[in-house]
């Protein structure tokens, strides 16, 4: 017997069997046909009248930035992080660090030289090396916040990962960024921003559902909260069907 079938009863059982006045059925029948489920009030047991709608696709965003970038920094500062923070279940992000850098090989070995010079690059590394030692994206971005919220990204990095990554040794995110790993995961960036189409002309450069486009930049860009909660197409979370809410991010 079904786990809705035995609900079902359960349900029917509780209420005394016929105690509905429309309901004087045995509980072989409830889901026999619409009209007794209905009378019986039990439709939403019986799955061959109930389809629960399938979930919808999370809004997908997709941040290709510099790590010492101003506009960078305010974008996931005040606008994705606390957005993702009430919304997390209904949107993906995934970061790139690398922006307007440039890289070139060198016997074997690529080099890369940043907008914002060599600790812009350290940043760019120490970014990367996070999100793919924790493979965690939750707490990846937690420490990412962490440092770009600080007066100095790189040098925050020890004291945002006691707070909200204390099991991660600094050592490990260390070795990966001087290493030959950290080396490949940031050529990986260059890869993923030289694809882009169309082509990034400035960062913060954002998608939305894989597309960028200069009313979804800026719209992401000034009511981030409000964007996502109309794109998504499933039952819309509590912190959506809250007027103020995006109120509370600025």
């Amino acid at each position: 017997m079904s786990r809705w079938l035995l609900a079902a009863l359960a349900l029917w059982a509780v209420s005394g069997g016929d105690s509905l006045p429309a309901c004087n059925y045995p509980p072989r029948l409830l889901c026999s046909s619409w009209k007794i489920a209905v009378a019986c009030q039990v439709e939403k047991l019986c799955p061959k009248f109930y389809h629960r709608p399938q979930a919808a696709n999370p809004v997908s965003l997709s941040l290709y930035y510099e790590s010492l970038c101003p506009a960078c920094r305010g974008f996931l500062v005040t606008q994705l992080f606390p957005t993702w923070v009430m919304l997390s279940d209904i949107m993906n992000i995934t970061l790139v660090p690398y922006g307007n850098a440039q890289e070139k090989n060198v016997s074997g070995k690529w080099q890369f030289e940043c907008q914002h010079g060599e600790p812009e690059c350290r940043g760019n590394m120490i970014e990367t090396c996070l999100m793919y030692q924790l493979k965690d994206f939750d707490r990846s971005f937690l420490v990412i916040f962490c440092m770009e919220s600080a007066g100095s990204v790189v040098e925050n990095l020890e004291a945002c990962l006691q707070v909200y990554a204390p099991t991660v040794q600094l050592a490990e995110i260390k070795s990966c960024v001087t290493g030959d790993l950290g080396n490949k995961l940031m050529h990986h960036n260059a890869q993923l921003t030289d694809a882009l189409n169309p082509p990034h002309n400035y960062v913060p450069w954002i998608l939305v559902n894989g597309k960028h486009t200069t009313a979804l930049q800026a719209r992401a860009q000034t009511a981030l909260f409000m964007m996502v909660c109309e794109m998504y197409t499933g039952e819309k979370p509590d912190a959506c069907k809250d007027g103020g809410a995006e109120s509370q991010l600025l």
